[in-house]
């Protein structure tokens, strides 16, 4: 190497604990010492004669953000700048971890084509970060969800590309399940339009916001969250992602309303008339959020009712359009159920609900939808990627409440059969929910004409 004619100096090189890259003016690398390879995880034949533009410089910024070539140290150098204590990480695909150095650079003979730049490394990994930040937010008692800030209009986005263990445990999706899915998916009928009209306003305009919100979790259970949303920036000042952190306040909210009332009763002791009103509009107002928990179930056969049943099946049309998945919507309705109520009596008939109620409730998956649609008919929907799946699901459940036997304390032993109609579509949430009923209704309609306990299909599903 021509610029290093010291044998003296070289030798110090060899053995110094600091790493040593030495570049020509047009960023080539003459030389570098083994403390230099070491750190930079890079062989002498690897770096010998490359220049900045490599491909194989992995260089990150202590933001944890790719280092752009124009800020490697040889380059600003090159520009005009003295490097001083810049740290710098190193990644490659040889090791998880990375390699923190702080690097200094500086030009030797002038800065000009006959010069050359001299950058040192020394490890600072040790020092730099003892802790991940990820194992902080992975493992942290509040929930955390950040999603992409673009396609924000309904019903696409935002779509979520994170949520930590706290998020799983509330809500009891998994991170496969709720990756590519839109917040919205927590959403009910009951959740405040108004609040979530607020959030998506400050998400358009890139905007931090906070709001109290009724959510429901993968099983229809309601809570309420304090979230917080904050825009996330890159390097560039551009927002790329929103981050949520939100709190499970369902507890706080029921002792505040405990502490209310107990406020409230004190005060009735010195103006009667005027907080009996009060108390009156607080007993209606709890009246009503108990009647918002049990408004989804059905009180004789303990499984979802109708206004349950469209809100699920309302999410899995989304769900089919978004992941081209088919949707079968399904009714079925008991056999000659009056001659059970006229021979045996409405007790029984009852019984017989609830029977029926509990052998669906043990058929469908969690992720299915079914309810007492009303009398003795019941409905179900099911998401599937093949037809023949549908039919072969219909099938079993036709089978298992064939099987079934009702014993009653009047010592009768009997059993029911149903007949079943489904429409099976490619879901379009342009369509209402009562389009693919009225068709299952007609294709219970033909079972029942073509004579009763059997399935009938409506599809144009391959």
């Amino acid at each position: 190497m021509q610029k290093i004619s010291n044998l003296n100096t070289l030798k110090l090189f060899e053995s110094a604990h600091i790493g040593v890259v030495i570049h020509t003016w047009d960023t080539s690398i003459v030389y570098a010492n083994p403390q230099a390879l070491n750190l930079l995880r890079l062989s002498y034949e690897q770096i010998i004669g490359k220049d900045s533009y490599d491909s194989q410089w992995h260089f990150i910024d202590d933001q944890y953000q790719r280092l752009a070539i124009k800020d490697y140290p040889v380059n600003r150098v090159v520009a005009g700048d003295r490097i001083q204590n810049k740290v710098l990480g190193v990644i490659d695909g040889s090791k998880e971890r990375i390699s923190w150095l702080m690097a200094n650079a500086y030009a030797e003979h002038g800065l000009n084509e006959s010069g050359f730049v001299v950058v040192t490394f020394i490890d600072v990994t040790d020092s730099h970060q003892g802790f991940s930040f990820e194992q902080i937010v992975e493992n942290a008692q509040d929930i955390v969800v950040v999603t992409e800030s673009d396609k924000l209009k309904a019903p696409l986005g935002p779509k979520i590309v994170y949520v930590n263990k706290a998020f799983e445990k509330l809500t009891g999706y998994s991170k496969e399940e709720i990756k590519g899915e839109t917040p919205r998916i927590l959403q009910g009928s009951l959740t405040d339009k108004v609040a979530c009209k607020k959030i998506h306003d400050a998400l358009v305009e890139k905007k931090p916001v906070t709001e109290t919100l009724l959510n429901y979790s993968k099983s229809g259970q309601p809570y309420w969250l304090d979230i917080n949303i904050i825009p996330l920036f890159d390097r560039n000042g551009d927002v790329t992602h929103f981050a949520a952190i939100e709190r499970d306040v369902t507890e706080n909210r029921f002792h505040l309303e405990q502490l209310t009332k107990r406020n409230e009763d004190l005060k009735l002791l010195k103006d009667e008339l005027k907080h009996l009103v009060e108390e009156r509009t607080r007993e209606l107002q709890q009246a009503n959020e108990k009647l918002a928990l049990l408004a989804y179930f059905d009180p004789l056969t303990q499984i979802p009712n109708r206004r349950y049943f469209v809100d699920q099946s309302t999410r899995l049309i989304h769900f089919c359009q978004r992941h081209s998945h088919i949707l079968a919507i399904g009714l079925l309705d008991i056999d000659d159920f009056k001659l059970v109520n006229d021979k045996y009596g409405h007790d029984l008939g009852d019984e017989v609900l609830g029977t029926l109620g509990a052998c669906l409730k043990d058929f469908f998956r969690q992720d299915d939808a079914y309810c007492r649609w009303g009398g003795e008919e019941f409905a179900f929907a099911v998401v599937s990627t093949e037809l023949q799946s549908i039919e072969k699901l219909c099938q079993r459940l036709l089978t298992k409440i064939n099987e079934m036997t009702i014993s009653s304390d009047i010592g009768v032993e009997l059993s029911v059969n149903v007949s079943i109609g489904v429409c099976v579509r490619q879901a379009n949430p342009n369509e209402p929910l009562d389009t693919y009923m009225k068709i299952a209704d007609r294709a219970l309609y033909s079972s029942k004409s073509k004579g009763k306990n059997r399935v009938t299909f409506s599809t144009d599903v391959k």
